[in-house]
């Protein structure tokens, strides 16, 4: 049996969806070789000849009208058949689409490791819709993970993707790194990506009122991880309100079971906003006077202000025990436990000229092993409850 069928006359295309299933998905695919849809259900299953498959690829070349059509058939005849639909996204498309029906839609130009995810996705969305002995409990948000520092240039954004990736091998698929440095950021080079879309699209009025909308102008990466990346224009970041971001970081929680958020330096208007939606905060700082004095005003004013998140975690970057200071000098200046500390590394360098976070590469690093003691502060057992009460001291 076929899990997956494909429908389109590209051979290209088709190539791309099996290796996709190769590399890692159960099940075979079966392709139609035709730009023409069934007239509905009965003629799909009698050219297939086989039980019911889960998921149904209405591929390149299939006109997407008759492709609309068959699909708003397919949702009231079939409705446990997952129908995605290989497109250039636009928002109305997007609407009809989802009216219709349709799960996702893929790009046409998608490579074998964004289709994988995609598909991975339909086939946990299906799954999900099977679970019907479960009673019926309403859908909890996930964390909203903010990556803080009120001064640049102490490795923020190496902080915020390695922390997306190892959260993305733990729940993959259910983590989204978002980019609100909305002027410079660099969430897209670090991940080695060229997004057709950005945050801009993102808080559209079609994208903040309808979250399937908002999710086709993410971006997949190959770890089976999204990403939304800042805008390509600087001068967008002055159209873009912190209600926007307040809205969009609330759907995103909605949908993913983890979103880091990556912001700019300071306290800007756009970052405090993205504060008050944070479940946790990760206070970055380098080992050096400034940034380590910049922190603790940071932390004073937020104070101040009962802006402060409960959920906080301090990371030590590119620590070096020759710099002059002590963990210790920097706790009383902070006045805050040091939790995670992340000795300097020329790997890390390395992989953030490359645009591959170490955590990518498994590399055997002291630097990838404080990121990771990082991330298994969100996916160990138990951490939700003592996570505000259990500082762990390090040493440099």
């Amino acid at each position: 049996m076929s899990r997956f069928v494909l429908i389109s006359p590209s051979a290209d295309f088709d190539g791309r969806l099996r290796q996709a299933v190769a590399g890692g998905l159960q099940g075979g695919v079966q392709t139609l070789f035709t730009k023409s849809v069934p007239a509905g259900p009965y003629d799909l299953f009698a050219q297939l000849n086989q039980e019911q498959p889960e998921v149904l690829i209405l591929g390149p070349d299939v006109p997407v009208d008759e492709a609309l059509r068959f699909a708003t058939v397919l949702d009231l005849q079939v409705p446990d058949l997952t129908v995605l639909l290989v497109s250039d996204a636009d928002p109305e498309l997007i609407l009809q689409a989802m009216r219709a029906g349709v799960r996702d839609i893929i790009s046409p130009s998608a490579d074998p490791a964004q289709l994988r995810v995609l598909l991975e996705r339909a086939c946990q969305s299906l799954a999900g819709r099977h679970r019907t002995d479960q009673p019926y409990q309403a859908p909890s948000k996930g964390r909203v993970i903010g990556v803080f520092s009120p001064k640049g240039g102490v490795g923020k954004t190496t902080i915020a993707t390695n922390l997306a990736i190892g959260l993305g091998e733990a729940a993959p698929m259910s983590v989204v790194v978002v980019d609100l440095d909305l002027q410079f950021g660099d969430v897209a080079s670090g991940l080695y990506l060229n997004p057709e879309h950005t945050v801009t699209d993102a808080v559209s009025p079609a994208a903040s009122q309808d979250t399937l909308v908002l999710k086709a102008f993410l971006t997949v990466h190959p770890s089976s991880i999204y990403a939304l990346c800042a805008p390509d224009n600087p001068v967008e970041a002055d159209h873009i309100t912190p209600d926007q971001v307040t809205r969009l970081l609330e759907q995103l929680a909605e949908e993913f079971q983890y979103v880091v958020v990556d912001t700019a330096p300071g306290l800007q208007e756009i970052g405090l906003a993205a504060m008050e939606a944070c479940t946790d905060v990760v206070w970055v700082t380098a080992m050096d006077i400034p940034s380590v004095r910049g922190l603790r005003s940071g932390l004073d004013v937020l104070r101040q202000l009962d802006l402060l998140p409960e959920g906080r975690h301090v990371v030590l970057n590119m620590a070096d025990a020759k710099s002059g200071l002590s963990v210790q000098d920097i706790e009383a200046t902070i006045g805050a436990p040091v939790d995670v500390s992340v000795p300097r590394s020329r790997a890390v360098a390395f992989s953030t000229n490359r645009g591959v976070p170490v955590l990518q590469e498994s590399k055997k690093d002291p630097a990838a092993k404080g990121l990771r003691q990082l991330v298994e502060r969100f996916v160990l057992a138990g951490h939700a409850k003592n996570q505000r009460k259990s500082h762990r001291r390090v040493v440099v």
